[in-house]
């Protein structure tokens, strides 16, 4: 763990500079705005510990698979995340001397990424070689209003000189990215063009074609007036930039105002991509600065009165909830159906891909319950609208008749996964894809959505489970081998408890949908089974004697569900028995010895007891709980959320919060020392889960044939004095405030909502609320 980060309620602060920590910061410091972003990176030149990293979302490059040897069905490439050209560069120059942090001594350094109103700060004071004392501030912002722009405010002093300094604003296309498989560039430059405090470069990938036209445009003001400048163009291949050599005096301040836009051909056609981003440019230009910023303020005031968490009593964790949300609101907005939620988000480029199972499984509630009806929506049609695709994976392992295997990892819909174990094994994603079509319908009533899409890919799933399992002679019921669960700490084993369970609740879960989608239209079902080729007499025969049959491995004795046959073959010891200084062990141990171990990498069949926890009796929940968390390292970030949620469930507070300020500032503290090359956007929506499914009790709870009900348990952690959260749910916006004695639940809806609070049923009038004692409540 790293504590230099400073504890505040609105902001991530880092006083003083420090080096060995700066790729940290640079993550945790990240902008983004759902279209582009950019690590933290410093604007003048840096020549120390540092990972460059500007992104366009959706723009992706394929690097060729590297490995020794090839199996039939493996991915042909590994999707990267590209580094696109830097925009925010600002070399100075003072008199034959560069400012670089690296070579002079700083003093008074402050990096703050101001959350509340989404912006970058940073100042410092440089003092170089020669003794010339300069003092800088920056500020910058991805902005949300103009989602293809970025401005920076860039203010020089010198403090005890008179000097002609060099200012050169450029953009720089001539980038890599650290994971590429054979050090390949993916750029190719198109057209460049240079003028008056301006510059425009066109690049295109190479491969995936895709065209990303970047733009500049250069304002300075001396002593708070804007003034004329003299500007040398100069272009390099990749490279633009405008040289500007101005008279500087002591105590006088510069300020250098660089607007930027980053253009796709996501959304451009190639051939006008430049003239937009010159339109473009003109257009923010024209609003200035303070205008944009004003904007940038109001729109992340608007976010924050939907989504915030409002934590009394405790700054860590209101810190950690507040940076979470945050990055998420930065990472994905739902407007553009055509974009996910990559794990490293705009933080990094480590993993590739833009699509893994934790949208389904971490992220698609946070959206459900803070955003639109139609931004979780759109996160399912994108893996519909990926469904053929996913059949064509399915064919390439062997499946037939429209078999769908979704890929781990995508930009595209194709597999493109380079680890074995993972890309043929780790199956149980099909399920997760399959629980998030049920947990959209179930908490938002849209049934007709299982009509317009969620039925075919439930099919398709079934159709995928239906193979994969087959019928064990020995053990006379169906089975399925050679898999990884959630665990990625044991590969290729042999009946994993969750992904059979899994499996087979999509399979009744397929038939439920199947006679719902009868009901509310026939003759789309009619439509649907005939252009799928889908026999249903004799596929859900099939289907229903898996479900019967399946084999789901347990021990009688101790009265748990089993990771897999055999795992009590294991040496079974708790991670304090783990010598000191050897975790993460995935930092220390051979993969051998980590396969061989019992240790847990994440939640395996706990992640199946939180999803399906009402099909369990809560001693069943404790014994596994009780079991496999002692084992768990959690050293993947999507595990300690899990474990909360389930802690609070069991009335275990101290390892519920203990497990949530894991999750919460996993990336501020550096937990798996793995925040340098980016935070991990995708399991921080598991933290919201914390704190709404764990200390909040939310759930939906669904009575055959019933409409789903609403139902929140929540209670305050010991630490703090209180926890104020706000969902959506229907038509319903509600806030739910709990303190250590009682609960209110205020209603902004113009309608009543009826809801279960702590077993008893509630109804809030609207534009009303209501407060509940917790007087005899544990």
């Amino acid at each position: 763990m790293k504590n230099y980060i400073t504890q505040d309620p609105w902001c991530i602060i880092e006083e003083g500079f420090h080096r060995d920590y700066n790729e940290i910061s640079e993550s945790v410091m990240s902008l983004g705005n759902g279209r582009l972003g950019q690590r933290g990176n410093f604007e003048e030149k840096f020549t120390g510990k540092t990972l460059q990293g500007n992104y366009v979302a959706g723009v992706y490059y394929p690097d060729k698979t590297r490995v020794g040897w090839w199996k039939n069905g493996y991915p042909e490439y590994f999707a990267k995340v590209l580094n696109a050209a830097n925009w925010i560069g600002i070399d100075i120059d003072i008199e034959y001397e560069s400012l670089d942090l690296n070579h002079c001594e700083v003093r008074n350094f402050r990096r703050e990424l101001n959350m509340q109103e989404g912006y970058l700060e940073r100042s410092f004071v440089a003092i170089l070689k020669s003794g010339k004392e300069l003092q800088v501030n920056s500020k910058r912002f991805c902005s949300i209003v103009d989602d293809e722009a970025g401005v920076i405010r860039y203010a020089i002093k010198p403090l005890n000189f008179d000097a002609k300094i060099t200012i050169t604003p450029y953009i720089d296309g001539a980038i890599r990215n650290r994971d590429a498989n054979y050090d390949e560039t993916f750029w190719d430059e198109v057209r460049k063009e240079t003028g008056y405090g301006e510059a425009y470069i066109e690049l295109r990938t190479r491969k995936t074609g895709f065209h990303v036209a970047t733009g500049m445009a250069i304002e300075i003001e001396q002593d708070g007036v804007k003034i004329d400048y003299q500007s040398q163009p100069i272009k390099y291949e990749k490279y633009v930039a405008n040289r500007m050599t101005l008279d500087c005096r002591q105590g006088q301040e510069t300020v250098i105002y660089k607007y930027a836009v980053n253009l796709s051909s996501l959304n451009y056609d190639p051939d006008t991509i430049l003239l937009e981003a010159r339109q473009s440019m003109q257009r923010i230009t024209r609003k200035g600065f303070d205008k944009m910023l004003f904007e940038q303020m109001q729109a992340w005031a608007d976010k924050w009165k939907m989504n915030d968490i409002i934590i009394d009593g405790d700054v860590a964790a209101q810190q950690g909830i507040r940076f979470n949300i945050f990055q998420l609101n930065q990472t994905y907005t739902g407007e553009d159906e055509r974009l996910n939620i990559g794990p490293k988000g705009f933080t990094g480029e480590k993993y590739g891909g833009s699509t893994y199972w934790d949208t389904e499984a971490y992220c698609l509630p946070f959206y459900l319950s803070t955003a639109d009806q139609k931004v979780a929506k759109n996160l399912l049609v994108y893996r519909y609208k990926q469904l053929g695709k996913a059949i064509e994976n399915g064919q390439k392992l062997g499946f037939r008749a429209g078999a769908a295997l979704y890929p781990m990892v995508t930009m595209n819909g194709e597999e493109c996964h380079n680890e074995w174990e993972i890309t043929f094994e780790e199956i149980h994603r099909n399920g997760a894809i399959a629980y998030a079509i049920y947990d959209y319908v179930r908490y938002t009533g849209d049934e007709h959505y299982l009509v317009e899409y969620g039925l075919e890919v439930l099919i398709a799933i079934s159709r995928f489970w239906s193979q994969r399992v087959h019928w064990s002679q020995a053990k006379q019921q169906y089975v399925m081998l050679g898999v990884t669960g959630p665990n990625e700490y044991e590969n290729n084993v042999n009946n994993n408890w969750y992904t059979n369970y899994i499996a087979a609740w999509t399979l009744r879960y397929t038939i439920e949908a199947i006679e719902k989608v009868k009901v509310l239209d026939a003759e789309k079902y009619g439509d649907l089974i005939d252009r799928i080729h889908f026999r249903e007499e004799k596929e859900m025969a099939t289907v229903r004697q898996i479900i019967e049959k399946i084999y789901l491995p347990k021990d009688d004795e101790r009265g748990v569900f089993l990771q897999q046959e055999g795992f009590l073959d294991k040496d079974l010891m708790p991670v304090t028995d783990i010598p000191k200084g050897q975790r993460p062990i995935n930092q220390h141990w051979s993969w051998d010895r980590i396969l061989r171990s019992c240790f847990i990498k994440q939640a395996d069949v706990l992640q199946g007891l939180y999803f399906f926890e009402d099909e369990f009796d809560t001693e069943t929940l404790r014994r596994n709980f009780d079991f496999y968390e002692p084992m768990t390292v959690h050293e993947s970030s999507l595990s300690p959320c899990v474990h909360s949620i389930q802690a609070s469930k069991l009335g275990m507070r101290e390892k519920a919060y203990e497990m949530y300020l894991r999750t919460a500032r996993l990336d501020l503290d550096d937990y798996n020392n793995d925040t340098e090359d980016g935070c991990h956007i995708t399991s921080m929506a598991g933290t919201w889960l914390a704190v709404v499914k764990g200390f909040g009790g939310l759930r939906v709870e669904q009575e055959q044939g019933a409409d789903s009900q609403l139902v929140l348990n929540p209670y305050c952690p010991d630490q703090w004095q209180s926890l104020a959260f706000k969902i959506r749910f229907r038509s319903a916006l509600l806030q739910i405030t709990t303190t250590q004695t009682d609960i209110t639940v205020k209603n902004f809806s113009a309608q009543p909502v009826t809801l279960k609070l702590h077993d008893k049923a509630l109804t809030i009038k609207g534009q009303n609320q209501q407060t509940v004692s917790l007087k005899g409540k544990s």
